[in-house]
């Protein structure tokens, strides 16, 4: 594909196609993302539309990945283009000073020769596929401008009497092929840069792996690594899959998947990633996933969706790309009309026409956005935040309201049992054991609080029968032939506990910013009997170490700041006040069922919100905001909601990611800018006579670079602050 016309063309065919629902090609990425219902020969169908509309269909992958590809790769047919237009040019700028070096016209023809049919047979075989489809491209401006420069010199030079030197125009031709080479040159080399987060990606993945069988250590293909086989990994080498330690004690740096600099340690039973480098330990772990199962697989996909899919700030792009062939070929027809109309002849008409055609090709227009949006992704990625979609990308920049869930988001999401308050006469071990049995069944961190503490005192925990978990309130369960629940103190009050005899406990432990679970049971074995209280539970989470001050720089962007918390308003006030957030930002006592609707409020007052959390509780929330991110610590679920994931806990990323998110979207902006800009400009100055060929080839080159090198700057983000 050469330009935006292109990608407008072949996302028409691809939709045509029986069963597809979406077609989105991306011109820097030459990728197509197609939505479709399976059919056995869909896939086939695909191809061979890509095929009938003149391009060539590729499997995906099937482009170089290698990091050693030369920057002078795919040079030579420039070289040879400069080499050959450079005669041809020198005399024309030396006739500007008084030197009369002009070639003679066989000479003239056959350097220009070449690099018309040879060097620019691609425009004339692209150009005549559009031709047949009923649209337009480049390579069909670019055939048709350099044709018409090229079909003039033969007239005037077979036309002119013999010992007469005709002013020829064979240079234009030439050096409009050249340029145009050359301009595509560069853009592979700049496309190349913004696909270098891919390739690292894909780097990370060792050709063999150590496979530990009944005859020793054996070097396999990757490919042949199955779940369940036990892999030996030495020191320094990098973990050929995803796994679990099974043997040995090692330091592992997982910083081009998280972007944590800092070695992560690992022991037996421990979960290792593919592509993570193994520290100093030798260590043998069992494989849990291979191939596209594994976390490096899903990073990859992730970002190669992020980078192949729209902003929806790109559709007024296609929908003047559409148009703009046709309309430009009109453009041209008119100025080579106009120019003979007014008396100047024929010839220097049909230059102005031909400047027209050589500046109007909507090469930047096509790489505008995806380019800016292929650095982006890419300087994420590496900083650890995998972007899904090019939509969140976008409405990331408008976001004015953050909210957080509490636990495991802005908290280390591992809270203690910081007191057990028995009621008067309890046995507090007793009263713990079966806290402990109502939580064995759990995977809630409070659960796991009462169960540490448990073990830690030795007690002995009964099982629990008819356990059952009570969403936003607790779970119950039958211990030793009693019903138990374990829950939260609004449960107690709906189950007609009274509060009086409580009140001191409860006010000391909300006053400490503990949340407050409650141990109860009927009084008889009654469906209408009274609930008793056994104990007061207070558990206190500690906040992330840089949560407060990255919460701070954002309050600096001008955000609003909300913090989501299921715990009681005394509660999750005081952890508000160790984060820096006033009470009035922080929502209390919300059920998980209700955290999408208090999302659902702040949107309907007219906020851009942006919900950050990593639990399954938040998954709602999460698909209900403008934006959702997701810590990647947290649950697959919260992952998939979110259109952005943070690789690891740290909540500094939530501004890196709308920082970079911001400057994206400026790029995107201003790329767009130009190219609408340079072809608003450009257009009548050629078509007034003021840009000859030569000079329009050279500015439409340029303007595809631009766009290219502006986009790259992205690749120079560094966290401010």
């Amino acid at each position: 594909m050469t330009c935006s016309a292109c990608v407008t063309r072949i996302e028409r065919v691809l939709r045509k196609v029986p069963g597809v629902e979406q077609a989105s090609v991306n011109l820097a990425t030459e990728s197509a993302r197609v939505v479709f219902q399976a059919g056995p020969q869909t896939e086939a169908s695909l191809r061979r539309a890509v095929r009938d509309a003149g391009y060539t269909p590729r499997a995906p992958g099937a482009e170089v990945l290698a990091d050693d590809v030369s920057p002078w790769a795919g040079v030579a047919p420039v070289a040879l283009g400069l080499a050959l237009s450079l005669p041809l040019v020198v005399p024309m700028l030396a006739d500007l000073v008084g030197q009369h070096w002009m070639l003679p016209a066989l000479w003239q023809w056959l350097l220009a020769t070449p690099v018309q049919f040879v060097l620019g047979a691609r425009f004339y075989q692209a150009g005549w596929h559009a031709l047949k489809a009923g649209t337009g491209n480049m390579d069909l401006l670019v055939a048709l401008g350099t044709s018409a420069g090229y079909g003039l010199s033969l007239w005037l030079w077979w036309s002119t009497p013999a010992g007469q030197m005709p002013h020829l125009y064979f240079e234009a031709s030439a050096v409009v092929v050249t340029l145009v080479l050359l301009g595509k040159w560069l853009e592979a080399r700049a496309k190349r840069q913004t696909t270098s987060a891919i390739r690292a990606l894909h780097g990370l993945r060792p050709e063999v792996a150590h496979l530990l069988g009944p005859e020793g250590e054996l070097d396999v293909p990757l490919a042949e690594v199955l779940p369940g086989d036990r892999l030996v990994v030495r020191p320094g080498e990098r973990f050929p899959v995803d796994g679990v330690v099974c043997e040995g004690q090692t330091q592992v740096d997982e910083s081009m998947l998280t972007g944590e600099p800092l070695p992560v340690p690992k022991g037996l039973g421990a979960s290792v990633t593919g592509g993570a480098i193994n520290g100093e330990g030798r260590v043998l772990m069992q494989v849990t996933a291979v191939g596209a199962e594994t976390v490096l697989a899903h990073i990859i996909a992730l970002v190669q969706d992020a980078q192949a899919a729209k902003p929806p700030i790109q559709r007024l792009a296609d929908q003047v790309s559409a148009v703009f062939v046709p309309v430009v070929l009109v453009l041209a027809w008119l100025t080579w009309l106009g120019w003979v109309l007014t008396g100047h002849g024929w010839e220097p008409a049909l230059i102005h026409a031909v400047a027209v055609l050589v500046i109007a090709c909507p090469c930047a227009l096509g790489l505008a956005t995806p380019a800016a949006i292929m650095a982006g992704t890419g300087v994420a990625a590496r900083q650890g935040i995998l972007i899904k979609d090019a939509q969140a990308l976008e409405l990331a920049r408008q976001v004015d309201t953050v909210v957080f869930d509490k636990t495991g988001t802005l908290t280390v999401g591992q809270p203690r049992l910081v007191s057990f308050d028995p009621a008067a006469g309890g046995d507090p071990a007793a009263a713990l054991a079966v806290a402990a049995s109502l939580q064995r069944g759990s995977e809630h961190p409070l659960a796991r609080a009462v169960l540490a503490r448990a073990e830690h005192e030795g007690l002995n925990v009964p099982p629990a029968t008819d356990w059952l978990a009570v969403a936003g309130r607790g779970v119950q369960a039958t211990v030793q032939g009693r019903r138990w629940r374990l829950g939260s103190w609004r449960w107690a009050e709906e189950l007609g506990v009274d509060r009086a005899a409580w009140a001191p406990a409860l006010a000391r432990l909300q006053a400490q910013g503990a949340t407050v679970s409650v141990l109860m049971s009927p009084a008889a074995e009654t469906p209408d009997a009274d609930w008793l209280v056994h104990a007061l539970l207070g558990f206190a989470d500690e906040p992330k170490a840089e949560a407060a001050a990255a919460l701070s720089r954002l309050r600096a962007r001008g955000l609003r700041l909300r913090m989501l918390s299921g715990d009681n308003r005394a509660a999750a006030e005081a952890m508000g006040l160790r984060l820096g957030l006033a009470a009035t930002e922080v929502m209390a006592e919300v059920l998980p069922a209700d955290k999408a609707a208090c999302i659902q409020r702040l949107k309907a007052e007219g906020a851009c919100v942006l919900m950050v959390g990593d639990g399954v509780n938040d998954a709602p929330a999460l698909a209900a905001a403008d934006v959702g991110m997701a810590m990647g610590t947290g649950t697959d679920v919260a992952m998939h909601a979110a259109g952005i994931t943070l690789m690891r806990g740290d909540v500094a990323l939530v501004a890196d990611a709308l920082d970079i998110s911001h400057r994206t979207v400026a790029k995107i902006r201003q790329n767009l800018f130009w190219a609408f800009a340079y072809n608003v400009a450009g257009l009548p100055l050629a078509a007034l006579g003021f840009l000859s060929p030569v000079v329009a080839g050279a500015a439409m080159a340029l303007s595809s670079v631009s766009v290219m090198g502006n986009a790259l700057l992205l690749k120079r983000w560094r966290r401010r602050g």
